[in-house]
């Protein structure tokens, strides 16, 4: 893009001051041939093409505004038929901005080219040309949604709406292509010059009801992907901050049928834990005070215990006194006593 641009200034810069018409005349024929051309638009040249057009149509805009050819306080009929086609100005302005490539600017040239299609319309809707309704500006729109949200769920869709927008459009395209067809009967007569005062103006004024048609369908278009686009940014936004965060240990609940069984029973149990199991696992081992649980012995723990059950065996096998009427009386106990009788440690 950077060669580009500076490509078109510098053709620009070597070029000689043009007339009014002549950057109108050499905006349109560009435009005509960047929208009929099979080249990608991608393509250098062809961009250069956009460039030089949107230069040369501004600077006829600017002069156009400097002369102050339109008024709202004057009817069509009083607008002067060489001055006509100076109308169509922000048209081209928006369909050659709408043909720029350039993904990091795609959103600012879709509002852009809106700007310049719904200037246009007004100053159509101004000179009552043609019967339309402007479409709603884009902070009309973006209004829409939020009140929707707030008030609830979105409404179903309107049906009878909806048949009317499709009706106004097929009515567009028809009138759309009777206008094409009556332009192509009469513009070879204009180029030629030989057509009148009559034919031009008519020639002027059926290009503005075709742009007019042009210009409603690339609003709503535009519409669509400004709304894709905001999207899009908003998703990127959101997927750059970070996903994983600390978060603080859950605390258990108890199922429960109703609320007032819950408020009643509680937890279940006389306190809710105040960490989690790692928290107090990191505690516990900067303290040097872990358990040993799961951590096998070593062989002179179980070496030590085979010695003492070893000296206990011996014992009895020699008749040591005290011991045989150590294992009797235990022997006794056991009898008399059921398992488990005495520990009281676990029952509450």
């Amino acid at each position: 893009m950077a060669a580009v641009e500076s490509t078109s200034m510098s053709l620009m810069q070597s070029e000689e001051p043009l007339k009014l018409s002549d950057l109108l005349d050499r905006g349109w024929k560009l435009y005509e041939e960047v929208d009929t051309t099979n080249d990608p638009i991608a393509a250098t040249h062809i961009q250069v093409k956009i460039k030089r057009g949107i230069t040369q149509l501004e600077v006829a805009t600017r002069m156009v505004a400097q002369l102050d050819l339109f008024s709202r306080n004057e009817d069509l009929e009083e607008v002067a038929t060489t001055d006509l086609k100076y109308l169509m100005l922000p048209a081209f302005l928006g369909a050659l901005t709408l043909k720029q490539v350039n993904l990091a600017k795609r959103l600012d040239h879709v509002q852009i080219a809106r700007c310049y299609f719904l200037d246009f319309l007004k100053r159509c809707k101004e000179y009552n040309i043609s019967k339309f309704e402007l479409p709603k500006t884009i902070e009309n729109s973006s209004d829409i949604p939020e009140e929707e949200s707030a008030n609830g769920p979105p409404k179903p869709p309107d049906l009878i709406a909806m048949a009317t927008v499709r009706a106004a459009k097929i009515e567009r395209y028809k009138h759309r292509k009777d206008t094409e067809a009556k332009l192509s009967e009469i513009k070879a007569a204009v180029d030629s010059g030989q057509a009148d005062d009559e034919i031009v103006r008519n020639f002027y004024l059926l290009n503005v009801r075709k742009w007019i048609a042009v210009s409603l369908e690339e609003i709503e278009s535009i519409d669509q992907e400004i709304e894709i686009l905001t999207r899009m940014d908003v998703l990127k936004q959101s997927s750059a901050e970070p996903l994983h965060s600390k978060r603080p240990p859950m605390k258990p609940f108890i199922l429960t049928r109703d609320a007032v069984q819950a408020r009643v029973f509680g937890a279940g149990y006389p306190s809710l834990p105040t960490m989690s199991v790692d928290d107090w696992y990191e505690q516990h081992r900067k303290k040097n005070a872990l358990p040993d649980q799961g951590i096998p012995r070593s062989a002179e723990d179980f070496d030590a215990e085979e010695r003492e059950q070893e000296e206990k065996e011996k014992r009895v096998e020699n008749d040591d006194e005290e011991a045989l009427q150590k294992a009797r009386d235990w022997d006794n106990w056991k009898d008399t006593h059921r398992r488990g009788y005495g520990n009281r440690k676990n029952m509450g």
